[in-house]
């Protein structure tokens, strides 16, 4: 069963909602890191321990959401391991996971309907790593996150 961990800031409180009362009708296993309302709270408190908890196998996939999704992009990968992608059409979420084998996928509430962002998200969970040309991409990746 995939395991799979939400997240959101208050901006992206409604949508992570409906994606996840939509995922519990799934074959998945879930995770939810909050936030549980609408009142603010800073994006990066929401990304970094859902990143973590990714990177160190608790999770297979992340999601999160935020206004943009730009901010929880950048928050997750700022943690080694985490490949986070920010998509806004179901090409590029299937394209993250085939060819960028992304952990996490970041959402904007504010600029992604509901309707628009579950295709995203059975998109992004549908696909599979294609490997070949791609691993060695990510190897790249890997060494630069060693500072290299």
């Amino acid at each position: 069963m995939t395991k799979i961990v939400l997240g959101s800031d208050h901006a992206g409180f409604a949508l992570k909602e409906i994606i996840r009362e939509h995922l519990e009708q799934g074959k998945y296993s879930m995770a939810d890191f909050g936030t549980f309302c609408e009142n603010s709270i800073d994006y990066p408190d929401i990304a970094l321990p859902l990143a973590k908890a990714v990177r160190a196998g608790e999770f297979d996939f992340g999601i999160l959401v935020c206004g943009t999704g730009v901010g929880m992009a950048i928050a997750a990968n700022k943690q080694r391991g985490i490949r986070a992608a920010l998509c806004g059409d179901t090409f590029t979420a299937r394209c993250a996971r085939e060819h960028n084998d992304a952990n996490v996928l970041t959402l904007g509430a504010r600029v992604t309907g509901p309707g628009l962002a579950l295709e995203i998200v059975e998109a992004f969970l549908r696909s599979s790593f294609q490997g070949g040309r791609h691993s060695r991409r990510l190897d790249k990746i890997a060494f630069m996150e060693q500072g290299r």
